[in-house]
């Protein structure tokens, strides 16, 4: 059952629910972001090969090519505009929903998520023994780009799985699990990389699928993408700005953790809390929301 909010925000979807729109727009959003790729790595691959500019950890180690891999899910936003628009005949900001409903989801998630990781990083930074990463001057001097970048990175994936891909599905099926299992379960596996993860993968893919779930039902009880974007913003600037693990994707973190995203006996348990905490900040967000 959906809830008033969510079908306002739906109803654009509703003008041209049909399926094949769907799939001809998802082929869309695979172009415009392989195109985008094209173009980017003509910047990409020479910085990558530029002494200094990426170490030995692997891709991501420094701040320039983890800046460009941010920037690379533009394209995945833009195709996700295109298709709203060219098949559905929608425009970006029904993706969105009423703007300032979602900024002010937005803005109460991330400082939700703010305060509730600032707070175990504190309680936890002396028990993990964080290891430098950015000196405070050169991570200052990135950090402006760094948060365009994840504001960038997350909101094309939240435009895609819980804007276009939800709000479509829910315009032609009454079911939540085609409208909210589906997407999230996509959304899961888009994170399955087990060349950076080892064995750790299908718990990360099973944390990012949960993610997902609880996003889709906050965009459902909400109706917009504000409160899920601004977890999702919030969660990653943490995660890739301020504690990444060492190795691969920790170029513009200010401390590393000690161990790297494919340690198999330390990563389960850290992801096991991260599960943890994420139901925690998603049952609060529903009281809110009941709230008003």
């Amino acid at each position: 059952m959906t809830t008033p909010a969510f079908r306002r925000y739906i109803a654009p979807a509703r003008k041209r629910p049909q399926l094949w729109r769907l799939l001809l727009g998802i082929g869309v959003i695979l172009a415009v972001h392989v195109a985008w790729l094209g173009v980017l790595s003509l910047v990409l691959f020479p910085l990558a090969g530029y002494p200094g500019l990426d170490g030995p950890d692997g891709i991501g180690a420094s701040p320039a090519i983890m800046v460009m891999l941010l920037l690379s899910f533009a394209g995945l936003g833009l195709g996700t505009i295109l298709a709203a628009r060219l098949l559905h005949g929608r425009g970006a900001a029904s993706l969105l929903g009423p703007a300032p409903l979602a900024l002010r989801h937005f803005t109460f998630g991330a400082l939700l998520i703010g305060a509730v990781n600032g707070a175990a990083m504190l309680l936890g930074m002396g028990a993990l023994e964080l290891k430098t990463g950015l000196a405070p001057s050169v991570w200052l001097m990135w950090l402006p780009l760094a948060l365009i970048g994840v504001l960038i990175q997350t909101g094309a994936e939240e435009a895609v799985f819980r804007g276009y891909l939800q709000q479509q599905l829910a315009a032609r099926f009454s079911s939540a699990f085609v409208w909210m299992v589906l997407p999230s379960l996509a959304f899961g596996f888009l994170h399955f990389e087990p060349q950076m993860m080892g064995a750790n993968v299908w718990y990360v893919v099973a944390v990012t699928t949960l993610f997902g779930l609880m996003a889709a039902d906050l965009t459902a009880r909400s109706g917009s993408l504000g409160l899920a974007w601004g977890l999702h913003f919030a969660n990653n600037v943490f995660a890739i700005l301020i504690v990444a693990p060492q190795g691969a994707m920790s170029g513009l973190a200010r401390w590393q953790a000690p161990f790297a995203a494919d340690d198999a006996e330390v990563m389960p348990g850290f992801l096991l809390a991260d599960a943890l905490m994420l139901v925690l900040i998603w049952a609060v967000c529903r009281f809110a929301l009941r709230r008003g």
